[in-house]
């Protein structure tokens, strides 16, 4: 199962893409609560109904994904339950990946530490990593990063290629007519 964490004022692109293209891709993706209620407001004022709070969550998921928007980074920055599955999911290896604002959070827990990332330009100088790079996407082994809204595509299919391969990240890419 992949998670993705959802806070108030998250960023809905963010979130919404790589969830409908893993999906699209046959991968087990939910929609995590940061609160008991499973309504959470986007910051553009959507809200997504997700599939389980974090307080029901008991198994470790393959991959946590954490969108961005600065409201729902603060959330999850807040939320020590939130942290802790992080911190879990790369002490196992499994996949962590963040997007916009969101790379800010793998930095100060420390997972960033030997890591190449990339995050929303405005933010970089409080990303914590060993190296910042300039593209959109950036993979550096179990760790996905990524830059902003407009990256949430490729950063869907980063995620499912690093996953499942190329060949299922192609099959999503012409089922979607996604330019190349």
């Amino acid at each position: 199962m992949i998670m993705i964490l959802m806070g108030t004022g998250f960023e809905e692109a963010e979130a919404l893409i790589p969830c409908d293209f893993l999906r699209r891709a046959g991968l087990d993706v939910k929609l995590i609560s940061l609160y008991d209620k499973l309504t959470v407001s986007g910051g553009h004022g959507i809200k997504v109904e997700c599939d389980a709070s974090i307080n029901s969550v008991s198994e470790l998921p393959e991959a946590i994904i954490l969108p961005g928007g600065l409201g729902g980074v603060e959330e999850i920055s807040a939320c020590p339950k939130a942290l802790e599955l992080i911190k879990r999911c790369h002490s196992e290896n499994k996949t962590v990946a963040a997007i916009c604002a969101a790379p800010t959070v793998l930095g100060k827990l420390g997972i960033l530490n030997d890591k190449k990332a990339t995050c929303y330009p405005d933010m970089r100088s409080q990303l914590i990593c060993s190296r910042w790079v300039d593209s959109d996407v950036v993979v550096d082994k179990n760790v996905l990063t990524s830059k902003a809204a407009g990256t949430a595509s490729e950063f869907a299919f980063a995620l499912i290629t690093h996953l499942l391969g190329k060949e299922a990240s192609e099959k999503v890419l012409s089922s979607v007519y996604f330019p190349r």
